[in-house]
This record gives C-alpha cells, sequence and structure tokens, in this order.
C-alpha cells in the first residue's frame, strides 16, 4: 500500500496540522472527521515558540501575522488588586531568544488558516461525518471502517492511521485503550469582548496573568487587536459533560466580587463559555502498529502552561519526520514517536499540574509564591528555555530528547 494514504481521524488542530505536515512531505493524506461542519468552539489560546516555527515553516506565516497578536509582556498581577508582581518582556525579547514569536489567536482563526492550506494545497481529501467503527491492519496497510451521516458502511484503506481526534478518542478505544480522562477539579470560563468594550485602566496590549485564591484568569488581546479575550479558571468539585455550556457573568461576578481591577470586564462580557477541565497522565501505549495517537488523543494537557495546542503541534512535526526518517516502515516510525515524545509531554503535562497549584495557593502560601515571582521579575520566561526552546532543526537521529 505504499501509494495509499495515511489516514487522519479528527480535523482539529493535531489533525489539520498533521495532514498538512505529510503532505507538504510528499505523502498522500486523507482526513477523516466525525463533524458535519469544521468549525471550531472555544476562544484564545497561545501560540508560544515552539508551535508558532512549526506553523511558519508548514507556511502559515503570513497568515498567522494577520490574525493573531504578539503582546508585548506578560504580566503578573494580583486579581484583587491589580498590583503587579512581574512583567516579562514578550515580543521582540521573544524573537530575539527563540528566533520564533509568541502570538495569541483565537482558536476558530487558527482552524480557519489550517483548513485553508489544507484544501489550498488541492491533493487532501476531507470526509466529514464519518465516525470510526473498526480498525484492521496487516502487514501491508490499515483498513478503517467507518459509518456515514447516513449509518451506512464505508471502508477506506490506508498506509496508517492517525488518530488526533481529542481527549474522547474513539480511535483510542478501538485500538484496544477505553480508558477516560477524568474531571481535573477545575472549570473554565472563556469569552471575548470587542476591544472598543474593554475598560480604559486595562492594557489591552499585553498578556496578563491575574492570581488569587478564588481562581487566576488570563487577558490578552485577539484577532488583530479587534477583541479583547478572557479566560478565568475556578476550583469546580462537580463536573458538568460537555464542552461549549453557557455561563452566567452574574454567577463569575459573584465569585470574583472582590476582584474589583477585572470586574468591569465581566461586566462587559455578554456571555461566556464553560469547559470542565479533564487531565490523565499519557497513554502507556501511543501507537499500535501501524497506527498512533496525537494530541489531546494520547496527552491531554491541564491550561496552566498554555500548551495544549503547542504539544499536538510539535506531536504533527515530529510525526511527519519519523515517518520520513522511515519512509516504509510506518510501524518502526510510530515506535519512534511515541519512545520520544512520551518524555517531553510527561514533562509538559507535570509543569502545567504544578502551574495550577502555584496559582492557586492560598494565604499565607501565596506570600512566598509573590516575592518569588517579583525577583524573577523581567526574567520570569528563562525558566522555559526547555519548553520555549523546543525544534526539529536538526533533529536528524530521532534519540530523546531530540523531539
Amino acid at each position: 500500500m505504499a501509494d495509499a494514504p495515511v489516514i487522519v481521524v479528527g480535523a482539529g488542530i493535531a489533525g489539520l496540522t498533521c495532514a498538512l505536515a505529510l503532505a507538504r512531505s510528499g505523502r498522500p493524506v486523507t482526513l477523516i472527521e466525525k463533524r458535519t461542519h469544521l468549525e471550531e468552539v472555544g476562544a484564545g489560546l497561545q501560540l508560544s515558540p515552539n508551535a508558532s516555527r512549526v506553523l511558519i515553516d508548514l507556511g502559515l506565516g503570513k497568515a498567522l501575522m494577520r490574525a493573531a497578536c504578539a503582546p508585548l509582556s506578560l504580566d503578573v498581577v494580583l486579581g484583587r488588586s491589580g498590583q503587579r508582581l512581574a512583567r516579562a518582556p514578550l515580543a521582540d525579547a521573544m524573537m530575539a531568544r527563540y528566533n520564533a514569536p509568541y502570538l495569541v489567536i483565537h482558536r476558530a482563526d487558527l482552524q480557519q488558516i489550517l483548513l485553508d492550506h489544507v484544501r489550498g494545497l488541492g491533493v487532501i481529501p476531507i470526509h466529514v461525518g464519518r465516525t470510526p467503527q473498526h480498525i484492521e491492519q496487516d502487514e501491508h496497510g490499515v483498513t478503517l471502517t467507518m459509518t456515514n451521516q447516513q449509518g451506512d458502511l464505508e471502508h477506506l484503506n490506508g498506509q496508517a492511521l492517525v488518530g488526533a481526534d481529542g481527549l474522547h478518542s474513539s480511535v483510542a478505544g478501538l485500538l484496544g485503550d477505553p480508558s477516560q480522562a477524568r474531571p481535573a477539579g477545575y472549570q473554565a470560563w472563556r469569552g471575548t469582548v470587542p476591544m472598543r468594550a474593554v475598560p480604559q485602566h486595562l492594557e489591552t496590549n499585553r498578556t496578563t496573568l491575574w492570581l488569587g485564591r478564588e481562581g487566576h484568569a488570563v487577558t490578552y488581546p485577539l484577532q488583530g487587536g479587534q477583541s479583547f479575550n478572557l479566560v478565568v479558571v475556578t476550583r469546580e468539585k462537580s463536573a458538568e459533560q460537555g464542552w461549549s455550556r453557557e455561563g452566567q457573568t452574574d454567577v463569575l461576578r459573584a465569585r470574583l466580587r472582590h476582584w474589583s481591577p477585572l470586574l468591569p470586564l465581566i461586566e462587559a462580557m455578554q456571555s461566556f463559555k464553560i469547559w470542565t477541565l479533564y487531565d490523565r497522565p499519557p497513554r502507556a501505549r501511543w501507537n499500535k502498529g501501524r497506527c498512533v495517537l496525537i494530541g489531546d488523543a494520547v496527552h491531554p494537557v491541564l491550561p496552566f502552561l498554555a500548551q495544549g495546542a503547542a504539544l499536538a503541534i510539535e506531536d504533527a512535526a515530529s510525526l511527519s519526520l519519523c515517518l520520513t526518517r522511515y519512509p516504509d516502515q510506518p510501524a518502526e516510525a510510530f515506535a519512534t514517536l511515541s519512545r520520544i515524545r512520551h518524555v517531553r509531554a510527561e514533562r509538559v503535562q507535570q509543569q502545567a499540574r504544578r502551574n495550577g497549584q502555584i496559582y492557586h495557593l492560598p494565604w499565607p502560601l501565596s506570600l512566598a509564591r509573590d516575592r518569588v515571582i517579583a525577583q524573577k521579575g523581567a526574567g520570569l520566561m528563562e525558566d522555559y528555555d526547555w519548553l520555549y526552546g523546543w525544534s526539529l532543526a536538526g533533529k536528524t537521529a530521532l534519540t530523546p530528547p531530540a523531539l
């Protein structure tokens, strides 16, 4: 099946990046998506240099710069008072240090940019409204059985299969791992507001991390500076299913009633969407023969390090490189991918969990946290050289921690 496509299941950020990377390396690709409309929900996300350099290398640079913003700095402030603890430069400083930008972008905009470039190649079929039902494989290839919108069975043959179908991956179950991620005890409130409605006392050209015992918040500009993003993460013992539940402004306002600097922004928001946050260790097995999992399907990341999308983008680029290294041995390529990515994914997950604990420290432990942040000051981001400095450049040996 040398001429058969690599089947990529899932047309989110991970799947689209994977399909684009594979097609640009000369491999035939077919995309499968359960949804009938490729429309992304959510609000903003952060593209740190480890992710932005991959997308730029794939030819998305100009489109990204039109849709994204490059905040001047990361400001860490106290939610109740607005007191600034530290200001770490981004923008030019990130470019100088990592040779790639630190960007913020609306998730829907990134999805559309990726989709436009995938379609623009003209060589990647996209089948929507298909639900995977069964996977068979042998030494020659993979057969995916799926149902269409009418409930009819369809069969697709490929040389390999990539499960990029998110947190509740159906591909993972079909490969023998039905385990599910568990609620992490947090929920995220996400919303945007037109820039003209942002209270004047807020600095809109920066990423701001707001800390408090009630939770934490992140604000930054979106859509080329036309809108402003707010994400508030609070602890939540009970978990509700569903990704995009409606949230009431008065409920959030009551939770953050002591956060006087941020309350006017909350008032300006017409609505919020609420997500329950899930977590799990990386799956013990990412690959099975000619099949492999990437992104949230194998290692969901809590948002306290802003690396969920970035890690999926890294996975996609690394997968393409592994298949280039083993062009006729997808099983070997995927075993290599699993081996070299597992360590990094686990480290990112652990740091994200640690950040969540630090952000929500109660008094008086929060006093020590605030002193440490203030002491780091402009050098706050330097602790993350291991994260932001990641690159595929020169990674030909494919040995840990190369990818």
